[in-house]
């Protein structure tokens, strides 16, 4: 909590110097090598919006991001812990008043609020082809281009990539579902103990988008934005969902409004399960004692889907060059590896495999532990418009629908 305040405080300090009557123009990187880059950030101070309702994502940042930052480049990281709906609502507002000198530096996003930004001329631009990481150890797959439909154009770079899965309570669950019509199943059997988050979190949309792909013939074709389909089968999507409420926890009355919240009611024995991107999320829970030792994860094998989330600079970063020298080095083998750790964060690379060492790769398979999720159910992360859709019916077709 006292971490929290300080960088509430720290960035409400930041907020009224960058709103001052004049704005200090950023250094203009647009023009160095990779060196005149690295020299030009040494003593540099940097912030990164980001979600902080992960304590081991934080202590990721917190106990290796930031010190080897400041070991290796004498930057010093701060992270401003807030909703990515908060800080891009912010940067908006930065952006309408022309605020140039903004408060930070580097963009923890996803699909959804990278199309929002990219729309609204929120971004700093194409910096992707700048780092030296991108080309020598990221994986050259298709999300460095896409991103939930919309085309990146150097303008973010991977973080990481994860695939849905469930944790469950073995005490309470005898044998996990492994489809998603086994899953609805076991709630009608088990009623009170299943519930998912509101459809305005990542991951309760998450988990009707599995639905959306449930319902579908084939999964390419929801591959694109296919409005004909959502009016062809729409009603059948929530009519699964409306079924599936009066078993909920609470009868579906009430539903979780963050992950945060679903993970707490699981850890409280209220439901059985929860979920969430990152098949290896659990280790970390038990690691710091939020979740039960004895908890478990379960992949679906009729299709769980893949996400990579990714990190961007906003329009006014006060230090590009700090900013693409701290991203660039968590794209490389040491963070990315670092970041496997079930201590810490325990979530998925984005490296190629084939540019790394022997020891590197043995470093991977160690740390990466059990696979929970077979690669070859991943399914396809969907366009943000079925976000938008999802979150524009739910609650008048499921909550208060018939």
């Amino acid at each position: 909590m006292k971490k929290l305040w300080l960088g509430f405080m720290s960035l409400a300090i930041l907020a009224a110097c960058s709103n001052g009557e004049e704005d200090t123009a950023s250094v203009d990187v647009e023009g160095m090598d990779w060196d005149e880059i690295v020299e030009t950030a040494s003593g540099s101070e940097v912030g990164i919006y980001m979600w902080g309702g992960d304590e081991g994502v934080n202590a990721y940042i917190d106990q290796y991001v930031a010190p080897e930052l400041e070991e290796r480049y004498d930057i010093t990281l701060t992270r401003y812990p807030m909703d990515a709906s908060e800080f891009m609502s912010r940067l908006l507002t930065e952006r309408e008043a022309d605020q140039m000198n903004g408060t930070a530096d580097i963009l923890w996003i996803n699909g959804e609020n990278f199309r929002n930004g990219k729309e609204n001329d929120l971004l700093y631009g194409e910096f992707a082809s700048k780092l030296p990481a991108m080309t020598d150890y990221v994986d050259q797959a298709p999300y460095i281009d896409i991103d939930m439909g919309t085309e990146i154009d150097g303008m973010q770079v991977p973080w990481g990539n994860v695939q849905y899965a469930f944790q469950y309570n073995p005490e309470l669950v005898d044998t996990p579902p492994t489809t998603l019509s086994e899953l609805f199943t076991w709630v009608e059997d088990n009623p009170g103990l299943f519930t998912y988050p509101n459809v305005t979190d990542f991951t309760g949309n998450a988990f009707v988008r599995h639905v959306l792909y449930d319902v579908a013939d084939d999964p390419a074709d929801l591959e694109t934005y296919n409005e004909e389909w959502l009016e062809e089968n729409g009603e059948e999507v929530w009519e699964r969902l409306r079924s599936l409420r009066e078993n909920l926890w609470r009868n579906g009355d009430t539903y979780p409004e963050t992950l945060a919240q679903q993970d707490q009611l699981f850890a409280n024995g209220e439901v059985a399960m929860t979920m969430g991107f990152n098949e290896h999320r659990a280790e970390s829970l038990i690691e710091e004692g939020t979740f039960p030792a004895s908890t478990e994860t379960v992949g679906l094998e009729s299709g769980s889907i893949s996400s990579t989330h990714y990190l961007s600079m906003p329009f006014n970063s006060p230090e590009p060059a700090a900013a693409l020298v701290a991203v660039n080095f968590m794209l490389t083998p040491d963070a990315q590896i670092a970041k496997l750790d079930p201590d810490m964060w325990g979530e998925g690379h984005i490296l190629d495999l084939n540019a790394l060492t022997d020891q590197e790769l043995e470093a991977i398979e160690t740390l990466s532990g059990p696979q929970y999720v077979a690669p070859d159910t991943a399914l396809l992360e969907l366009d943000a418009r079925y976000v938008d859709w999802i979150q524009e019916g739910w609650q008048r077709e499921v909550v208060q629908g018939d």
